[in-house]
């Protein structure tokens, strides 16, 4: 009698794009970012330095945070491997800009009532993203 051996299947991970809601997810969390940055005076900072039209950097911020969070390269598929600090460049960003970026942020996932373990694992990673960028 032969005996088949078969290999347990690939253990998945879970990403923290995954733990958002995936697609449907992460969506809500960027309209929530640029929303809470539109009807907040605290960072009006931040506000001026993206212009009138936010359609397009609500796409490109879904699309970076998307392969930044363990779901698809969205952002690297269309334009190529990121280079964060050096397209932040333009822009004066400082500690009260850093600053504005996360009280926006820290709104946004307030709105999306996201689960407290993910919420202690995922602020201080989004608080190194706001400081590597900082370039004042």
């Amino acid at each position: 009698m032969t005996t088949t051996r078969t290999s347990a299947p690939p253990k998945q991970t879970v990403t923290a794009y995954d733990l958002l809601g995936g697609e449907a997810g992460l969506r809500k969390l960027v309209e929530a970012f640029y929303r809470t940055m539109v009807v907040s005076p605290e960072v009006a900072g931040i506000r001026a330095m993206h212009g009138s039209d936010l359609g397009p950097i609500t796409e490109m911020l879904y699309e970076w945070l998307s392969g930044w969070l363990g779901g698809p390269p969205l952002y690297v598929q269309r334009k190529g491997g990121p280079c964060l600090v050096g397209s932040h460049q333009p822009y004066a960003i400082g500690e009260a800009e850093r600053d504005q970026w996360l009280w926006c942020m820290a709104r946004a996932l307030d709105e999306l009532n996201i689960e407290p373990r993910l919420r202690s694992a995922i602020d201080p990673v989004f608080a190194r993203l706001a400081d590597m960028v900082r370039n004042r």
